[in-house]
């Protein structure tokens, strides 16, 4: 029973677990018959044949189910492969629409992608363009630009896009062409502003090139000094570009330290926005306007730098200034030539160098004018060398430069021959016009060595002695030297022949003498402090410079290196230079003598009335003589000829004054013992004139200078009018020398109108026909003086 009471306690279970089995998830399968097993032991078998069980009811339920099915699935089947061919039409009709829709995709997509494909580059280069614009690359945005045009834009020209891309390209290449002109103006102003520091690094290259040249030259030739030494060889050039040396963006006390630096044109200006603009005008098509717009700027900035300043003769950094400004610019369009082709031709810089080379000239020539100073001169002319040289080196033609050196040349002749006037003024003020003393051999060598002075009787004397010429001479000798080297300085480096040189000092040094010496010499003379020992000196002194001029022209024979004997060497003029000057010095001693006698002459203060003569000369004659034998004492010292020209002369004088003193129309009347007063001092001259006061004179050639006062003072005092009315006219004559007219004047001064103390009146008392007589004797000479007068 209990066996009996388990097995039907079981069986509900088991079905209830078969029905959670058939109607649960298959999740829920485990728990449930995992409590088949925990229930009771055994239980499982059980349940396990209920579950077979189970199934045999189900399979017999599932054949009923097919049996009573079994026409309908066949028939069914039936239906389905009928269907099945209808199905296959169907199937191949779907798949027909969905390939052609595909591929009308795929072609769409394919078009799509194509035309992008298109776009897409043209969307890249245009981006591109952006970015080249953006970084200034405006060359390479126009060669982009290019590329858009020809190549891509001609793709995608349907597009609205792309219309609008090609409106915009030109908008853009004025913006590029009006950039890049910018920059062209920006780089004119800045080559504008620094022309003076290129011209200037650019001419002290050519400096130091000729100055190693030069050298190089005389260490290999050993040229003499004089010789032509002209350089004509071109900066050297590395890779077409222009060597200059320092940049200038160097300070001043950085230029000593970078001496040795070389930089290159590039280097010293940025010709990049030139080659810019100029490839940017190329491909623009507008290359003509470019450079008709550079040269048209660059005539103007030439005329600009051709302009020189108003005071720039004032100063050398004026003229240094002028000048390296014009080699900058022509160190620029040089440059310009060679590393751009068609920019400027070497016709325009030809043009634009002889339009600038006339006005350089005519500014040179106006301004140079104005100066003065010789130092001025020869720097100016030291940097038209230096100018010339730097142009020549880049090609330019300089031989106007050089033309031109020749005209300032003698504008610097000037100004030295206006500054050794000057020299020669001050040499003459500070001389004292006596013979040099030395009292010792140091002395002497130190005289000698100034001035070639050779006297083998001083070399003789012992010292103390004089040398004969005072300290002007060899101060001058030594300034005429100077002179020469002073105009020898302006002949170097102009590029002439020894011979030239030779021919330039020798004229100039003529100038020097014959113009400016000589005119000094006589303006000294004619000055009044100047009296008759300082005029014998200044005669001796031209004697001794005279004979130094040999000495002068062998000076510059070892200067140039060229004999006299050269049949076209140009002599000096010191000996007519001297002669003319020592002439001046004579006739002026002549006159200054005359000018004491007649000082002398005024003092005389004689009693025309007086009855008896004091029985002596007069006290101002007897001075005077004095004065003329201390005088002639000095003139020893002179050329023979020259003391005894001046001894006759002052006779002469001293008798004519005599003469005029006794023939003044304001004297109304003269006595006898007046006349033999008179005759006294006549005899003191006579005695004067006997004692030979200058040697050299033969017989009484001296004496003769009185002939004429003798015969009429012995006339009058002999009263021998008989035999001179007799002789008159006849070569034997005893009064040949005394012209009726003179004797005259004197008897009609000697007639007493007064009757008081006058020798006729005694006449009259003594004999009257002695009275007669006179009258007699005036008529005749009146007759003998009309008849003169007719005659004349």
């Amino acid at each position: 029973m209990a066996e009996g009471g388990e097995g039907l306690g079981t069986v509900p279970e088991h079905e209830r677990i078969l029905q959670e089995i058939e109607s649960t998830d298959t999740a829920c399968v485990g728990p449930t018959l995992r409590s088949v097993y925990d229930d009771q032991p055994n239980a499982h078998k059980k349940f396990m044949e209920k579950l077979d069980a189970c199934i045999r009811n189900h399979d017999k339920e599932i054949e009923k189910m097919c049996n009573f099915h079994h026409q309908g699935f066949v028939d069914a089947i039936t239906e389905l492969l009928k269907v099945r061919a209808d199905a296959e039409k169907l199937k191949v009709i779907v798949q027909t629409e969905d390939i052609i829709r595909c591929r009308i995709q795929q072609r769409n997509i394919t078009t799509v992608v194509e035309k992008l494909q298109l776009c897409l580059p043209v969307l890249e280069m245009y981006s591109k363009l952006k970015e080249q614009m953006s970084a200034k690359r405006y060359y390479s945005a126009l060669k982009t630009m290019e590329q858009l045009e020809n190549v891509y834009f001609p793709r995608v020209s349907q597009y609205r896009f792309c219309q609008l891309m090609v409106e915009n390209l030109p908008k853009l290449r004025e913006d590029i062409k009006e950039i890049s002109m910018s920059d062209l103006k920006d780089f004119l102003e800045s080559i504008r502003k620094h022309s003076d520091k290129i011209g200037e690094t650019a001419m002290k290259q050519a400096q130091q090139q000729k100055t190693f040249s030069v050298t190089l030259q005389i260490k290999q030739n050993n040229v003499k000094f004089g010789k032509n030494m002209y350089i004509n060889d071109r900066i050297p050039e590395e890779s077409s570009e222009i060597v200059l040396k320092h940049a200038f963006e160097e300070e001043e006390e950085n230029e000593e330290e970078n001496e040795e630096e070389v930089l290159t044109v590039q280097d010293l200006v940025d010709f990049s926005p030139v080659y810019r603009c100029l490839h940017i005008y190329s491909v623009l098509g507008d290359e003509e306007a470019f450079e008709n717009y550079y040269r048209k700027q660059r005539k103007k900035q030439a005329r600009l730098v051709l302009q020189p300043q108003s005071n720039m003769h004032e100063t050398v950094d004026g003229y240094r200034r002028y000048f390296t400004q014009i080699v900058g610019f022509f160190v620029v369009e040089d440059h310009i030539l060679h590393v751009t082709q068609g920019l400027v031709t070497r016709a325009y810089t030809d043009e634009l160098w002889n339009m600038a080379l006339s006005k350089i000239i005519a500014v040179l020539r106006a301004h140079s004018s104005y100066c003065t100073d010789p130092d001025l001169v020869l720097e100016l002319k030291n940097l038209i060398v230096i100018f010339a040289d730097t142009l020549q080196g880049y090609g330019f033609p300089v031989n106007r430069l050089f033309d031109l050196l020749f005209e300032i040349r003698d504008q610097y002749n000037e100004t030295l021959l206006k500054k050794w006037a000057g020299v020669f003024r001050d040499i003459f003020e500070e001389d004292n016009y006596s013979p040099i003393p030395i009292v010792n051999e140091e002395e002497y060598k130190i005289v000698i060595s100034k001035f070639p002075f050779q006297d083998p009787d001083l070399e003789k004397q012992s010292f103390p002695k004089k040398f004969p010429m005072s300290q002007s001479v060899p101060h001058i000798y030594i300034q005429v030297k100077e002179f020469i080297y002073a105009s020898l300085k302006f002949s170097e480096s102009l590029h002439r022949s020894s011979t030239e040189i030779d021919d330039m000092l020798r004229k100039s040094t003529n100038l020097l003498l014959t113009r400016t010496l000589c005119s000094c010499l006589l303006n000294l003379i004619r000055k009044p402090h100047i009296g008759l020992t300082e005029l014998v000196q200044i005669i001796i002194n031209t004697t001794h410079l005279e004979q130094a001029c040999k000495y002068l022209e062998d000076f510059i024979t070892n200067i140039t290196n060229i004999s006299q004997e050269t049949v076209h060497t140009t002599r000096l003029y010191g000996l007519s230079t001297f002669k003319d000057a020592r002439h001046a010095a004579e006739g002026e001693i002549y006159t200054k003598l005359n000018q004491k006698i007649d000082e002398f002459v005024q003092l005389a203060d004689y009693d025309w009335t007086m009855s008896e003569p004091d029985g002596r000369a007069s006290g101002y004659l007897m001075d005077l003589i004095n004065f003329l034998r201390s005088i002639f004492q000095v003139f020893t010292h002179l050329p023979g000829k020259v003391a005894q020209t001046a001894c006759m002369s002052a006779c002469q004088h001293l008798s004519t004054s005599l003469m005029q003193m006794l023939l003044d129309s304001e004297l109304k009347q003269i006595s006898m013992g007046a006349v033999q007063q008179f005759n006294l001092d006549v005899i003191q001259c006579e005695l004067f004139a006997s004692s030979e006061p200058v040697p050299g004179f033969q017989g009484d050639t001296l004496q003769l200078a009185f002939i004429d006062l003798r015969q009429l003072l012995d006339l009058f005092m002999v009263w021998d009018w008989s035999t001179y009315l007799a002789d008159y006219g006849q070569p034997a004559s005893k009064y040949l020398r005394v012209n009726p007219n003179t004797a005259l004047t004197l008897l009609e001064k000697m007639k007493d109108t007064s009757k008081k103390n006058n020798i006729f009146a005694q006449f009259r008392k003594n004999d009257r026909d002695k009275q007669k007589l006179i009258e007699t004797v005036v008529k005749q000479l009146r007759s003998l003086v009309n008849g003169m007068s007719q005659h004349t």
